[in-house]
């Protein structure tokens, strides 16, 4: 756990000295899990948006996309259910003032046994050897198959809790298990209460005509207020989808763990619309498409895990989380639900217009089942992050920080780096990024040697430096490093667009999805 804590400041700290997330109006003390992306944030912010839009908008002829604005007419939040539901279960302790959510607290109980099972993995690994097999010793170990139960059985126990609104026996769980205050260690507990997450304003020039609006908690009721409109002006036959990005705002009380729960996030989501009936097959497509995109981008097949939702919201029939390993354990990085007709039948309820679709082969009208996607852009960046932040022991006896970025997201493509700044080295080095430069983000950089220009590239996460010296003048050859190797290799400057667009390029990358 130590190590886990460890890495994670070093996660908040790099982030910050290298231009990738600041704390929102820090020269006011900052705001509250709400922070801002830095110069190479955006850019890796961008380029993750950009895969994914390309991945599911892009290569799908039957997914297009919407933009709908964030405020939205206040019904539309009473027909999803945002209005009555939207809570939060939350805890106060009495000695330290701190208030939790009292579902986490009870996760992150679940998650210290999850870790004495990886502890006992470890163990059983070193004593023997190659002949281990993980999965057989998970499957017959009487310690972890008590572990594997109790987390079970916990978790069952809070979401029949959750779903029969008992919140007297959340507390009682919380009570049960010992857990203590994580600031304080006091288990000095207040009642656990519900506490709605939308943002509410006013719409209207004075107070008493104003009409109170939400900012939306999701983007996906944007989509589906829309459906009848994009499926008309687009002629689109059932399956298709409709893809959002955009902004999204919950009221966290207990926000945390830097942008991985904050106040304003960013989503990508898809609803998929499928005719009745046809959910199960899509809900295992869409599983398996979405996590063959997360591994596309190399960071470890080890590191993501399905976990199928105990608890069901009352009109999903499946729901699947994708789960990272973030520097503070399994979480939750984009979730794929099977929610049947609830949500267009909700809307065609409250606002008394028809959302069907007419079916030619069938020849009749149906609310179509919905399958979503929804991922947490800002989770995304973070789950990148935090895998690609590397300290490595070099041969010579030195460290370097290097931040490996899958080179598709990476914020530069190339760096240019002339070795002295005389000789005509900077013109032709100038020369370079003015032709790059239409086809990748290129980062000029001149001073000091070009070692420390080298490290400061392996930081931001820059995969290839580009060096003129005295040899270019001569031969119109350059060297190229590659950052993770730290290798090197003379090649023609004519040749640079070619080699380095091979490797960065979305189309390469993507096609690791179909394989």
């Amino acid at each position: 756990m130590a190590v886990q804590e460890d890495q994670f400041k070093k996660v908040l700290s790099h982030a910050k000295e290298y231009g990738f997330v600041f704390q929102s109006s820090e020269i006011y003390d900052g705001l509250s899990a709400v922070y801002d992306y830095a110069q190479h944030g955006v850019e890796l912010k961008k380029n993750i948006r950009d895969y994914w839009w390309k991945a599911m908008v892009q290569l799908h002829e039957n997914i297009v996309g919407v933009d709908a604005a964030i405020l939205m007419h206040p019904t539309t939040w009473k027909a999803s259910g945002h209005v009555d539901a939207f809570n939060d279960p939350l805890i106060d302790n009495k000695d330290s003032k701190k208030r939790y959510r009292a579902d986490v607290l009870v996760e992150d109980y679940c998650a210290k046994i999850e870790g004495k099972i990886n502890k006992e993995v470890t163990k059983a690994a070193k004593r023997f050897g190659d002949s281990f097999d993980k999965d057989q010793f998970m499957a017959t170990n009487p310690r972890v198959l008590g572990y594997q139960d109790k987390i079970k059985s916990i978790l069952g126990r809070l979401a029949k809790s959750l779903e029969n609104e008992d919140l007297a026996d959340v507390k009682a769980l919380i009570e049960e298990l010992g857990i203590a205050d994580p600031m304080t260690g006091s288990k000095n507990w207040t009642e656990v209460k519900q506490f709605n997450l939308m943002f509410g304003t006013q719409i209207g020039a004075s107070a008493e005509n104003s009409t109170q609006v939400y900012l939306r908690p999701e983007t996906a009721q944007g989509i589906f207020v829309n459906f009848l409109n994009v499926q008309k002006t687009g002629r689109m036959k059932i399956p298709f989808g409709i893809a959002q990005t955009g902004k999204a705002f919950r009221n966290e009380i207990v926000a945390r763990q830097f942008i991985f729960r904050m106040r304003e996030f960013e989503q990508m989501e898809m609803q998929f619309f499928i005719k009745p009936g046809t959910q199960k097959e899509w809900y295992e497509h869409w599983k398996k498409t979405r996590l063959a995109w997360h591994l596309s981008l190399g960071m470890g097949e080890e590191n993501y895990r399905f976990h199928d939702h105990e608890k069901l919201a009352h009109y999903a029939d499946a729901a699947a989380d994708i789960e990272f390993q973030f520097p503070f354990g399994f979480k939750e990085l984009e979730g794929i639900h099977s929610r049947t007709d609830f949500d267009l039948s909700q809307h065609e309820q409250f606002s008394g217009k028809k959302l069907q679709y007419f079916d030619p082969q069938e020849n009749k009208s149906y609310v179509p089942y919905v399958v979503e996607t929804s991922i947490g852009l800002d989770r995304m960046f973070l789950a990148v992050f935090s895998n690609s932040l590397i300290e490595e022991q070099l041969e010579n006896g030195s460290t370097r920080t290097v931040l490996k970025l899958p080179p598709v997201l990476a914020p530069y493509k190339v760096a240019i780096l002339p070795l002295v700044k005389k000789d005509g080295l900077p013109e032709i080095a100038k020369e370079i990024v003015a032709d790059l430069k239409w086809d990748f983000n290129t980062f000029y950089d001149e001073k000091d040697a070009v070692g420390k220009r080298y490290r400061r590239q392996d930081a931001i996460g820059t995969p290839f430096c580009v060096t003129v010296d005295h040899q270019t003048l001569e031969d119109q050859t350059v060297t190229l490093r590659h950052r993770d190797s730290m290798d090197q290799e003379r090649i023609a400057i004519s040749d640079l667009r070619q080699i380095i667009g091979n490797l960065v390029s979305m189309r390469m990358w993507l096609k690791k999805c179909e394989s």
